[in-house]
């Protein structure tokens, strides 16, 4: 049911699906989305997720998850974070990471639709720390398509190397909000 919603809100709004990747050998990934200025990014991406078929789970605040539509909220993958707390973050992510069989967790760096000066990079710790690789899905407003590109790999590779490939993958990805879209991540 998701693949056909998938496939009829890229048809309604004349956007193509662009995915290079095999992803039956992606059992588990730290699924990097950008650029994020608007609420769009999150219907094309999730469009785009179901068509293929992706097992995808994202933190978000858990006021979204407690109220009478929260499982709404969970059935799109949502996992309810309460922000009020201190939490490490990364191992709770990686410990989720290892206990699933397959599983692609949502993470959008940029932190929040305003401009940001540099990306936060709690995804590249995480990837490490549960020993799986980064892959980057972007939404390309310019072109209208969104999709799933490269996989970035952390073993051995410092921050900056990391950090340094993921922004030339996104340098020429053009965001709904250009001027809120910071390129230089790092």
């Amino acid at each position: 049911m998701k693949k056909i919603i998938g496939n009829i809100l890229y048809a309604l709004a004349g956007w193509k699906l662009d995915n290079h990747l095999d992803l039956s050998k992606v059992d588990k990934c730290i699924l990097v989305c950008a650029p994020h200025t608007s609420n769009w990014d999150f219907y094309y991406t999730i469009g785009a997720f179901w068509q293929m078929g992706i097992p995808m789970k994202m933190f978000i605040k858990d006021a979204w998850t407690k109220p009478w539509y929260g499982f709404i909220i969970k059935a799109l993958g949502g996992i309810g974070i309460d922000r009020t707390q201190r939490h490490n973050m990364v191992d709770f992510a990686a410990d989720i990471m290892k206990q699933a069989d397959r599983l692609y967790l949502v993470n959008t760096p940029e932190g929040s639709r305003s401009y940001a000066e540099k990306w936060k990079n709690g995804f590249y710790y995480i990837a490490q720390k549960a020993n799986v690789p980064i892959v980057l899905a972007y939404c390309d407003y310019e072109k209208k398509r969104a999709g799933i590109s490269k996989i970035v790999y952390t073993e051995g590779r410092s921050l900056d190397e990391v950090m340094q490939e993921i922004q030339d993958f996104y340098w020429n990805v053009s965001a709904k909000y250009p001027k809120l879209y910071n390129k230089k991540i790092y």
